[in-house]
C-alpha cells in the first residue's frame, strides 16, 4: 500500500506527479528543481544556489514524511552543463551528511522550467 507525501514548503509540482510517494519502508521522493516554495520563481544565479534550493526543496519533503537526508538511500543528480557538476558537489556534500547516500549524475539535454538542476531522493525509513 503506498501512501502520498506532500509539503506545502516544498516546491508545488510543476506537472502531473506527487512530491513523493511511500512504499513500503520506502520513500521516493520525485525530482525538485530549485523554485522557491514562496515566489515559485526558478533560483538560477549560480549552481551552488540552485542545488542548495533543489535539496532544500528534498529535505522539505523529507520532513513531511518525518525523516531527514540521514535516510536516503540513494540520490540521483540531473545537470544540463557538464561545466556545473563540481559545484553540484561541493552544494551538495556540504547538505548531504556522510556516509553519502549511492549517487549518481546524469547530463541531460533539458530539464523542467529550464532549470540548471534537478535532484531526486530514495529513503528507507528505517535508516
Amino acid at each position: 500500500m503506498s501512501k502520498t507525501i506532500s509539503s506545502s514548503d516544498a516546491a508545488a509540482p510543476v506537472a502531473s506527479y506527487s512530491q513523493a510517494i511511500t512504499a513500503g519502508d520506502l520513500v521516493f521522493v520525485s525530482g525538485q528543481i530549485p523554485l522557491d516554495p514562496k515566489s515559485n520563481k526558478l533560483i538560477s544565479n549560480s549552481i551552488e544556489a540552485a542545488t542548495e534550493q533543489s535539496l532544500r526543496n528534498v529535505q522539505r519533503i523529507l520532513e513531511a514524511a518525518e525523516l531527514d537526508f540521514r535516510h536516503v538511500v540513494k540520490a540521483s543528480v540531473f545537470l544540463i552543463n557538464t561545466e556545473d557538476y563540481a559545484g553540484m558537489d561541493v552544494t551538495y556534500k556540504s547538505i548531504m551528511p556522510q556516509p553519502f547516500p549511492a549517487r549518481e549524475a546524469v547530463f541531460v539535454a533539458g530539464l523542467p522550467k529550464n532549470a540548471r538542476v534537478e535532484i531526486s531522493v530514495i529513503a528507507h525509513t528505517q535508516r
